[in-house]
């Protein structure tokens, strides 16, 4: 990914847009966070009271049965079976929770019963009456075995009962049969619907009760007679109330409130702990509400502060920009440009100020440092560059990696003499100027050309950028015949000639000097063949010039070698 720079305007509008957006997640966080510890204590006391309250009231409901049962078993007419008959009925009758009531002799055997259910039958074996004969005994909840199939059942699920029996006494103490009570576990269920409806502002609230054994006696649809093994079961069974968050099995996360039931007065209890359960979910449902009001708010406070912070940085950054503006345009070389002179704040007037005496501090120097440059590296009357510059130029090449080879010329114009003599100096200053532009207008632009001095030049050519060495015929043709076209002098057309000798770095020298003197001897060489012609410092070297050799001139010139200097 390309990133672009970004202005101080944009930087302002985000960096606030991101601190607003920052500010409101951590609010989030942090509001989320308190409200769910605070939801967890409100929720949490509510649920170990609603589990407080049913158990307290399945313990008094218990102790009030067993008391009644134990009072109906002292009144000696319940050992006549005919009174025990009406008895029962008329505790049937009154007590909704009494599922069968009924009165055994001391052989086991069935004398009374409510509606007259089992009358006959022998229930000795059943624990109701064997452990009533030992005195008051209160069971735990189990299944109907006998009375499934006699009791009417208008939900069709499997019926449960809570059975409660005392002995009876004749006058002398001896124990002479048994008070036996069934309480439909209904009457539980009753008990919970009670409780829950007093808090169905708690959506998935649940209540349970696991007797001692750890077998869930009351709860969800499908979870009676299963095994439920929790901490906070062995924490209630140790006496301790509360609440906490805890997974069960079914893999999900409740808030739990528990209590113990430890029965009331003289009655023991059977063990049973209540718990009264909501999904972790739903119990923080508003805690993640609020964090997320609090980021929708905090993701339209960002886009509405970014919108003021941009207006406000561009009114803060607007004398900023206008001397980046001018700075940019002073970097660009646009003449007349100058940074403007802001006031205001005192940090921009200060700012403004000092930059403009720097700029106009840097422009004197660098306008001085410019004609100090010029004078040291440009012939005046020609604008080329002088000796001391194609030096320098010859040195870079010759210190660039992969350097190659690169040829020098050395040029003296013929008849340029006569021009001076016969037209005055200041034609011949016109002369030079005209040759030299003609020179530089010959060559490419990673070529150069100097005056080295009078009516002598000088020129350093590279290879081609493909790396092919340049053509020396095709160049000294051209040159010889720009500087060979006429040149018009307050009306009068002036000839001059070129003559050329050429070397190469470094096949004839270490140094640019050493180049020089032998292109200088060529070009001598050239002169003496004739004029107006180039010579190659190679062939003179190879012997192959003579007072009878044939050099090329104008069209026809030689292709003398010439590598490639990088």
């Amino acid at each position: 990914m390309v990133w672009k720079r970004k202005g101080f305007r944009g930087l302002v509008a985000f960096v606030s847009a991101a601190l607003v957006v920052g500010m409101a997640g951590l609010m989030a966080q942090a509001t989320s966070e308190r409200s769910r510890r605070q939801i967890e204590q409100e929720i949490g006391r509510s649920l170990s009271e609603v589990a407080h309250q049913m158990v307290d009231k399945l313990d008094t409901d218990m102790w009030a049965r067993a008391n009644q049962v134990s009072v109906l078993s002292k009144i000696p007419a319940v050992r006549d079976p005919a009174v025990a008959q009406k008895v029962v009925d008329e505790l049937k009758a009154r007590d909704p929770t009494v599922a069968w009531v009924g009165v055994m002799d001391f052989a086991g055997r069935i004398v009374a019963a409510s509606d007259g259910i089992l009358i006959g039958v022998d229930a000795s074996a059943r624990p109701v009456y064997v452990e009533g004969l030992k005195g008051l005994f209160i069971g735990d909840v189990h299944d109907a075995v006998l009375l499934a199939k006699m009791l009417p059942n208008p939900s069709g699920e499997p019926m449960k009962f809570v059975d409660v029996s005392a002995p009876l006494k004749d006058e002398q103490g001896t124990v002479v049969g048994t008070l036996a009570s069934h309480f439909s576990w209904e009457w539980a269920r009753a008990i919970q619907r009670s409780l829950l409806e007093s808090m169905k502002g708690r959506p998935g609230l649940e209540a349970l009760i696991v007797g001692a054994n750890g077998t869930v006696l009351l709860g969800p649809e499908g979870s009676f007679g299963g095994k439920l093994d929790l901490e906070s079961i062995r924490l209630a069974r140790g006496r301790h109330r509360g609440w906490g968050v805890e997974e069960w099995p079914d893999g999900k996360s409740y808030l739990t409130g528990v209590a113990f039931g430890s029965g009331h007065g003289d009655y023991q209890g059977l063990g049973w702990t209540v718990l009264a359960r909501q999904p972790v979910d739903v119990a923080f449902a508003p805690a993640e509400l609020l964090r997320e009001d609090i980021l929708i708010y905090g993701g339209i406070f960002a886009v509405v502060f970014s919108i003021l912070a941009w207006i406000a940085a561009g009114w803060i950054t607007r004398p900023l920009s206008a001397i980046a503006s001018a700075a940019k345009r002073l970097r660009d070389g646009e003449p007349g440009v100058e940074i403007p002179a802001l006031g205001g704040v005192a940090e921009v007037e200060d700012l403004s100020q000092s930059l403009r005496a720097l700029i106009g501090a840097l422009t004197s120097s660098k306008a001085a440092l410019a004609r100090m440059e010029d004078a040291a590296y440009q012939d005046r009357l020609t604008a080329l560059p002088n000796r001391r510059f194609l030096e320098q130029y010859a040195e870079s090449l010759s210190n660039r990696p992969g350097r190659g080879i690169f040829t020098v010329l050395y040029m003296d114009l013929d008849g340029f003499k006569s021009v001076n003599d016969t037209l005055g100096h200041q034609a011949g200053d016109i002369v030079l100027r005209q040759v030299a532009v003609r020179l530089a207008s010959c060559l490419r632009g990673e070529d150069l050309v100097a005056r080295l001095g009078g009516d002598e030049f000088a020129a350093i050519i590279v290879p081609a950028a493909s790396g092919m060495p340049a053509r020396m015929d095709e160049i000294t043709q051209r040159l010889i015949a720009a500087v060979g076209e006429p040149i018009v002098i307050a009306g009068r057309a002036v000839r001059v000639g070129c003559s050329i000798g050429f070397a190469e770095w470094p096949n004839h020298g270490a140094t640019l000097p050493d180049v020089l003197e032998r292109a200088d001897r060529a070009l001598y060489a050239a002169k003496r063949l004739g004029k107006n012609r180039a010579v190659a410092f190679a062939d003179l070297e190879a012997g192959l010039l003579d007072a009878g050799a044939q050099v090329a001139t104008g069209c026809s010139g030689r292709t003398l070698g010439l590598a490639a200097f990088p």
